[in-house]
């Protein structure tokens, strides 16, 4: 079978940001965009002829068509195999954990993960690592060098594979196998956690509300928790994966899952409800009538680990990102092990698991996870609170509050401010920056300025360094604003504000993050300009 050498010219806007390269449809869906940025990663990357590919997506809009270009151009390029999930769908961290089982070369994953979905939605290309992480910045460099020179790329002159049925076949030289994309994520699954004290749990009358959103994480959650643990049929709903994810917005939070947060506060709620994004790695947590932030979830979990089989031994270390509250730093400083701080993006936790440093990880962006893969993982951290239910035999509010009580609370909230004009957004980014000198020693209600910089991160394994990560205004006490612009979306920017306010007194830990931290939403208001700068009086997305 041939191949054909097409001749192109490079687009100047294929730069990946933190999780690969996110344009809208229409972007990618013009002649030869996608195909120079795959070819652009092969180029970037050295001996893989003959190694096998993992190649899978969320199922949004182009996904099919995007999965068969890759197939035709990784055979060409020398692939010798490409493991491909049953009609072009994995998730996230079903890849990754594909990636490693079966020691893949590396991996192409096609998702722009909460982000919306559909003709006019947004689609996304990254590539992953051997390790099933997400591509280093070197990497993502070279595959950006790569771009602004690239004239040709090269493709199978094939028919397109039938991606319906699982089985082998071939492109040229190049075996693909069509996986089903559950069974080995389920099985993961299994080894890492309790699963007869979940089913017992559930046949308890223990009720629980799954979301999938119509995204990716349907077929998983349906088969893990309904056909495996017995959860009534329903109990996962919006569980049919759709090009466009049903209209919605795919992302796990307050405002984007109110039907399920509708659910768990209204009449007759169930015992624990969950939400998971587009691509599967992102979870909301929520027991009846109340909402556990991704921070305090990656603490209690830590605290709680040894109760799941997978993590018996105890944790080797913990990491989150550097906007992710310090509410697990108590529990590691308890344990006696390191926690690290890093910039946000998966990315940077996998040379700390890599050189195990770390097993359990985190950011606030409601992504969690572990060592067992190199990506977040959103059923995952569901089925480690299912667990811990099991074997403490309290609600989700009773290990909130126990776990305050022996903590003490970290007041936590982030307001964003999405699709706000770029330019607006640098200056007022700019503006934060160029008061630090007047702000620090100043004192604002009850709070003083102790420090303020722009977050910078030394890699502790490979010595590497990322700056300007975000911009802290630190206080006296411990309380601290963070300022990121966000690198997630595909349309102006989205600026992120996060606060955080420890308090140690028990009777005030039942009282409402957003009341909690008043004091320091007005003082960040009042540094930023917020208003006066975008025109925005309340923020896009509270959480």
């Amino acid at each position: 079978m041939s191949h054909s050498t097409v001749q192109t010219t490079p687009f100047s806007d294929q730069k990946p940001g933190t999780s690969g390269l996110r344009k809208k449809v229409t972007v990618f869906q013009q002649p030869h965009y996608l195909a120079n940025f795959v070819q652009s990663i092969f180029n970037s990357l050295d001996g893989f002829q003959g190694k096998t590919l993992v190649v899978g997506g969320d199922g949004r809009f182009y996904n099919q068509e995007a999965t068969q270009i890759i197939l035709k151009m990784a055979a060409a390029n020398g692939f010798g195999c490409v493991l491909v999930g049953q009609n072009g769908l994995l998730s996230t961290p079903a890849a990754s954990a594909v990636i490693r089982k079966y020691s893949a070369f590396g991996g192409i994953i096609l998702s722009a993960s909460h982000n919306p979905a559909g003709p006019d939605g947004d689609f996304g290309i990254k590539y992953n690592i051997g390790n099933g992480g997400p591509a280093p910045e070197k990497i993502t460099d070279a595959i950006f060098e790569q771009t602004k020179k690239l004239d040709t790329y090269l493709i199978t002159d094939s028919d397109d594979v039938d991606l319906s049925k699982i089985g082998s076949s071939q492109i040229g030289n190049m075996q693909i196998e069509v996986i089903d994309p559950v069974t080995d994520y389920a099985q993961l699954m299994e080894s890492l956690f309790d699963f007869n004290a979940i089913q017992t749990l559930i046949k308890g009358g223990f009720r629980l509300s799954f979301d999938a959103m119509h995204a990716i994480t349907g077929p998983y959650a349906k088969t893990i928790i309904e056909q495996r643990l017995g959860a009534p049929e329903g109990s996962v709903c919006n569980a049919e994966p759709l090009s466009d994810f049903g209209g919605g917005h795919p992302d796990p939070n307050l405002t984007y899952a109110h039907e399920l947060v509708e659910t768990l506060y209204g009449d007759n709620a169930p015992d624990f409800g969950a939400a998971s994004d587009g691509d599967g790695d992102r979870n909301m947590v929520l027991g009846r009538r109340f909402f556990i932030t991704p921070s305090d979830s990656l603490a209690i979990l830590a605290a709680n680990a040894t109760l799941a089989p997978g993590y018996k031994e105890g944790l080797a270390g913990i990491a989150r990102s550097m906007p992710t509250s310090a509410a697990v730093d108590r529990v590691a400083e308890k344990l006696g092990i390191d926690c690290y701080e890093t910039p946000t993006g998966w990315k940077f936790f996998g040379n700390l698991m890599d050189a195990d440093k770390v097993t359990l990880c985190g950011e606030e962006s409601f992504g969690t996870g572990s060592s067992h893969i190199r990506e977040k993982d959103g059923l995952w951290a569901v089925l480690f609170w299912l667990n811990i239910i099991a074997k403490r035999q309290l609600s989700v509010e009773e290990i909130a509050l126990d776990h305050w009580a022996t903590y003490g609370r970290n007041f936590y909230s982030r307001h964003d401010y999405e699709g706000v004009d770029s330019v607006s957004a640098a200056a007022l980014m700019a503006h934060i920056k160029n008061n630090f000198a007047s702000i620090k020693g100043e004192i604002f209600g009850n709070y003083q300025v102790s420090d303020c910089d722009d977050f910078s991160y030394t890699d502790p394994i490979d010595q590497s360094i990322s700056t300007n990560q975000g911009i802290r205004i630190l206080f006296s006490d411990g309380s601290r604003i963070v300022f990121r612009l966000s690198g997630t979306g595909t349309e102006g920017a989205t600026i992120r504000i996060y606060l955080e306010s420890y308090e140690k007194d028990p009777s005030k830990h039942t009282l409402d993050a957003q009341e909690g931290l008043a004091e320091l939403i007005q003082i960040a208001n009042q540094l930023s300009e917020i208003e006066k700068r975008t025109g925005r009086s309340e923020p896009t997305v509270i959480t």
